[in-house]
């Protein structure tokens, strides 16, 4: 007598289910997690340390400073079994703190003054902010790039001032005859007078006034969709001698 094969139906019910995050996708373990964030630290720091010979030092330095501190504190209290763990994980932290402004000033350094400086800092900023670049440029490499948030709209330029300055009110008007009443700003990246430096960028812009809710931001993607995407191409990962800024920097300076 033939066997009957199982149907499809009860293979699938006794497959496990895949949990998903938030956003639909698999959620990752505890430990994959732990693992890839051990190696993106490890990367990190071999890239720093190769721009920083006062890195290891440094983080030596302030591991043991740290630790001697807190566990002294539980000398003085009669406690020190009870600050030994206490005194490890504030000297870790310290350390990591030490390493993660070592690593993006390091990352600042590499791309400063490259064609696409700015826009490699603008699409590694924390949050809700939706980054096209290159939507105007010249031959030159001048860009202006266009930044969605919560403050409005915000149109960067890197280049020489001369003549970004009227590349960005041309793009200035382009985009306020979409979004109306919404605010534009509008930055000059250099060291000059009234312009951001590279290193603030990011923080600059961060302290911009929230002026839209999450539904009025998403409204305002969906006009700008009729402006188009990137009119130039802008390099990718600008370091100097054409080599890419590895994603672990670019991670390390995020947090």
């Amino acid at each position: 007598m033939a066997r009957s094969k199982p149907s499809s139906g009860s293979t699938a019910a006794s497959a496990p289910a895949v949990k998903l995050d938030k956003k639909g996708n698999p959620k990752v373990g505890r430990l994959k997690k732990l693992g890839a964030n051990v190696r993106m630290i490890k990367q990190a720091y071999t890239l720093t340390a190769k721009n920083d010979p006062k890195l290891p030092w440094l983080l030596l330095i302030t591991f043991v400073a740290v630790f001697t501190v807190v566990e002294l504190i539980g000398i003085l209290l009669s406690l020190p079994l009870v600050f030994l763990p206490i005194a490890l994980v504030f000297a870790v932290l310290a350390t990591l703190i030490v390493f993660g402004r070592r690593a993006q000033g390091s990352a600042y350094r590499q791309v400063e003054g490259q064609p696409g400086a700015a826009a490699w800092v603008l699409e590694g900023m924390r949050g809700d902010w939706r980054v096209t670049s290159g939507v105007a440029g010249t031959t030159q490499l001048d860009a202006v790039h266009r930044v969605l948030g919560r403050p409005g709209v915000i149109l960067v330029a890197e280049g020489a001032p001369s003549r970004v300055r009227s590349l960005l009110a041309q793009e200035k008007k382009k985009v306020a005859r979409v979004v109306g009443d919404t605010p534009i700003y509008d930055i000059l990246v250099g060291d000059g007078e009234g312009q951001v430096p590279l290193p603030r960028l990011s923080a600059h812009i961060m302290k911009l006034p929230r002026n839209l809710s999450a539904a009025e931001l998403n409204s305002l993607g969906r006009r700008m969709s009729a402006l188009g995407g990137p009119r130039m191409p802008v390099p990718g990962g600008p370091l100097p001698g054409g080599r890419q800024m590895s994603i672990s920097q670019r991670q390390v300076r995020r947090r």
